[in-house]
């Protein structure tokens, strides 16, 4: 397995690791409840140095990613992070990305590590009649992602910049050296991104740990996630399934000019749909049935936990968008041969910092 630059840094910490997109990476330091909690109520940082980092420089930068991706990169403000799905010309999704606007010619994309190869692939095949630069930077690159209400004034203490508006981007010094940072997360607290080279990660990392940062793992991470509502690839979304199945209309803007996969989206109507449920009693799992009030099968949980919050099971299902229920009906949801009752909710399960 692949190692990050913080590996030796997880082992020290009495990380428990774990096997994630061919990396070894941290699944629990203290556990799951504790660093839930540390960010939801202090802070608590992540490496997500596996993640994948494209370069776009050059005259038609902006318009090429703009082109690439469904959600307007265009009219971003320089200084502004796009959140968007990366489409086929069909509609389907090859990955969701953020891209960040670091200058008018310079752009950078942060992509799965799972569709690293994938991505990079379909990207440099786009790039014919555009004039730009564009380098994979993902093996030089380290991510520290800063969760929490605190995260701010903990990273301005280590002499970064975090007066930027949430999905903001800049170029920043610290006391490491220069970094790129994001006001960007995946936890719904306000945090941040600190794209760094390999040995600013690790001093970075151990800095942050004597200023009370507590290190989180993937555990952690994906608990956190889907008690925001977040989409993770792979379950919400998959090379199957359109961003307009998976309730992701938001970031399709038919009004652009032109992008991939635009046609097809423009005359695309929905199979599916994409709903929230909590629970009382189980946890829904990915891959467990959704049935209606008659019993029948309407579509499945593409990913459940229990909210160290709420104390309750949540999960986001896709279902069959002709059979959808209604906010606040009862579906069942069939957990090792026995149905659970689950109520659909239109709003997510936990709103944090951001």
């Amino acid at each position: 397995m692949m190692h990050t630059s913080l590996h030796a840094d997880h082992l020290s910490m009495g990380a428990k690791m774990g096997e994630f997109a061919g990396w070894d990476m941290p699944l629990q330091y203290s556990g799951v409840k504790q660093e839930v909690l540390a960010v939801r109520q202090n802070s608590g940082m992540f490496d997500v140095s596996h993640m994948g980092e494209f370069w776009v420089k050059g005259p038609d930068a902006v318009k090429f990613v703009d082109y690439i991706m469904t959600n307007d990169f265009l009219n971003a403000a320089v200084g502004k992070a796009v959140y968007s799905p990366l489409c086929r010309h069909n509609g389907t999704v090859i990955d969701d990305l953020i891209a960040y606007k670091i200058a008018p010619e310079e752009i950078l994309i942060c992509v799965n590590a799972s569709n690293i190869d994938k991505d990079w692939e379909w990207i440099e095949a786009q790039t014919s009649g555009f004039k730009i630069d564009l380098t994979n930077h993902s093996e030089e690159t380290s991510l520290i992602a800063v969760q929490g209400p605190n995260s701010s004034k903990i990273l301005s203490e280590l002499g970064l910049n975090t007066e930027m508006p949430v999905y903001g981007a800049l170029k920043s010094p610290s006391s490491f050296g220069d970094v790129i940072l994001a006001r960007t997360g995946y936890t719904g607290e306000d945090g941040f991104e600190v794209f760094t080279t390999h040995k600013q990660a690790q001093d970075m990392w151990r800095a942050l740990a004597q200023h009370g940062v507590s290190p989180c793992g993937l555990a952690a991470r994906d608990v956190l996630r889907l008690e925001a509502c977040y989409p993770l690839y792979g379950h919400e979304l998959s090379d199957e399934w359109t961003p307009l199945d998976a309730g992701l209309k938001w970031t399709v803007k038919l009004d652009k000019a032109d992008f991939i996969s635009k046609a097809a989206l423009s005359a695309y109507k929905p199979k599916f749909k994409l709903i929230k449920v909590l629970m009382e009693r189980g946890i829904a799992r990915d891959g467990y049935a959704v049935k209606n009030t008659n019993g029948d099968i309407i579509g499945k949980i593409t990913s459940g936990t229990m909210s160290v919050v709420l104390g309750k099971g949540v999960g986001l299902a896709l279902v069959e968008s002709d059979k959808a229920p209604k906010i606040g009906e009862t579906l069942q949801i069939s957990i090792r041969n026995q149905d659970y009752p689950a109520t659909v909710v239109k709003d997510a399960f936990l709103k944090g910092g951001k």
